[in-house]
């Protein structure tokens, strides 16, 4: 069929050959694959928290709104340059920990570090000359975008192995290589709902009294509070997966590919290293139609996530609470209740993520196909992202102010703009659970042909993310800019990407071949509902 996939006996080669393969080998049994999935609640508890408090953190280290989004640059460097690199090298560690631990346990240290840095920006600035009269504290932004730049390294190098991790526990056993993917989604939406919910708490620094300091107020000791709280869960899931769960050592002359857990064996014919620059940059050029086109709406579907996922909690204090960061005491305290509120709303979409995760095979089946349903969530996500623009103008129409002792002093929006700027973040967690496994799941079905490795599939796929993030973060202030200010312009711009997302899913995205009997699946399956 013109638009499927074909299937040969003979794969051309290409560059993803020379990615090792992976040996005949036994999945390990399913409790280490649900310990090793469980960092996935440690590491998305970080991001969640980064998503919900860092922007409004940094403007309150006195970056202006405009140039808040460059910090967000080193996200997208760091998962372009970091996870295809650990992953290429994790593929061809000869550590006697194993393969993957060694870089897991790395990666969690320098989150650790990380932390520490974001969270005490405030106070090694003011004990190196800042002044709290001033608005800027430069020394305390430079603290805080090296510790961020560190903690974005750390993450890419905890997901990448992680995964990798995954898949060679689970061996050829497509059935349990499907279990761990689902695990690993499900441990994401719980550490979101745990880093929302910690956001969301406006008194969790009474459990650290000690956080709150001269030059940190109850906002900056909220954030160390919850940094506090992550770092704990991460390190305890880690040090108890990489406890319980051993990798084999690895050598090129006794085995190659995916493989190497404790329980795995098994030889392989040596393959041929090539530079992982090389290998890269091949793929590139040698990538078939399908994979091009998956791309492509991959890459317009960031291009429509990014703006909301960067500047969600902002909008909720700026546009729909009316408040400022950078004004006078009553327009932070209202902008503070908006971002609280704001991060009430992503633990409402995170609840709806998990959920519909869980969802995702009857929804294919029931739209006729995974081509579909990911066109019909591109739609969904651009109604939900022109709707802000409605919820906003709602809630100015409507703003609320009360005179106290001769003052004038905002109030919160009415509880119908709040129930309905709530009720967007929920919606959104559909069209978001497919974004976080369909396109995966159709690169590994691509690239099937081509024999394409763990490390290098994930390195390709994840150029058509992390570059429009990098787009976005440097377009999105000057763009936003040039309208008077505010979120809604960079929304707008995303509802126009996802509905062109949906359209290219819709008219140009190639179906995935039907489900096969088990015993004549090729090597790398996919997930049970393509």
């Amino acid at each position: 069929m013109e638009s499927g996939v074909r299937k040969e006996n003979n794969p051309p080669s290409s560059s993803f050959s020379l990615q090792q393969q992976p040996p005949a080998t036994n999945p390990s049994p399913l409790r280490k694959i649900i310990v090793v999935a469980s960092i996935a609640a440690g590491v998305q508890f970080g991001w969640a928290l980064q998503l919900s408090l860092l922007t409004p953190y940094v403007q309150l280290l006195g970056i202006p709104h405009t140039w808040a989004a460059f910090i967000w640059l080193c996200g997208p460097i760091s998962g372009m340059l970091v996870q295809p690199t650990v992953g290429y090298y994790s593929d061809r560690c000869t550590s006697r920990f194993g393969r993957r631990r060694p870089f897991i346990a790395a990666g969690a240290g320098f989150v650790a570090i990380s932390v520490f840095l974001i969270g005490y920006a405030a106070d090694i600035g003011h004990l190196s000359g800042d002044s709290l009269t001033k608005t800027a504290k430069p020394r305390a932004i430079a603290v805080f975008v090296v510790g961020f730049w560190i903690l974005d390294v750390a993450n890419n190098m905890l997901q990448g192995p992680c995964r990798a991790f995954l898949a060679d526990l689970s061996g050829k056993d497509h059935k349990k290589t499907r279990t761990a993917n689902a695990f690993y989604s499900f441990f994401m939406a719980v550490g979101n709902v745990l880093g929302f919910a910690s956001g969301s708490y406006t008194h969790l620094y009474r459990i650290f009294p000690f956080s709150r300091t001269k030059a940190c107020d109850v906002y900056c000791a909220n954030l160390k509070s919850c940094f506090f709280i992550s770092i704990a869960l991460l390190l305890t899931l880690t040090i108890l997966a990489l406890s319980y769960v051993r990798e084999k050592p690895w050598s090129p002359e006794g085995s190659s590919g995916d493989g190497g857990n404790e329980e795995e064996g098994g030889g392989a014919k040596e393959s041929t290293p090539a530079p992982f620059f090389g290998e890269i940059v091949a793929a590139l050029k040698s990538l078939q139609r399908p994979m091009r086109i998956l791309l492509l709406v991959t890459c317009l579907n960031w291009v429509a996530w990014f703006p909301f996922l960067l500047f969600d909690t902002d909008w909720m204090g700026r546009e729909v609470y009316g408040g400022d960061s950078s004004r006078n005491a009553d327009q932070l305290k209202m902008y503070d209740r908006g971002v609280r509120a704001g991060a009430l709303g992503l633990l409402l979409n995170s609840v709806v993520l998990g959920f519909t995760s869980l969802g995702v095979e009857v929804l294919a089946r029931g739209v006729g196909g995974v081509k579909r349903l990911w066109g019909i969530v591109n739609f969904i996500l651009a109604i939900c992202l022109a709707m802000t623009i409605l919820i906003t103008k709602v809630a100015q129409s409507n703003r609320r102010y009360t005179t106290v002792n001769g003052g004038t002093h905002l109030l919160p929006p009415p509880s119908g703009v709040k129930a309905g700027a709530l009720a967007l973040f929920a919606v959104m967690g559909i069209p978001q659970a497919i974004t976080y496994s369909i396109p995966f799941a159709l690169a590994s079905i691509f690239s099937n042909t081509s024999g394409a490795g763990q490390g290098l599939s994930l390195g390709v796929l994840n150029l058509s993310i992390v570059i429009p993030q990098m787009v976005v973060s440097v377009a999105a202030g000057p763009w936003d800019a040039l309208f008077g200010g505010g979120n809604l312009p960079a929304f707008v711009v995303g509802a126009v990407a996802a509905a062109a997302s949906g359209i290219l899913a819709f008219t140009m995205l190639p179906s995935p071949p039907p489900d096969i009997p088990s015993n004549k699946r090729a090597a790398t399956s996919t997930l049970a509902f393509i």
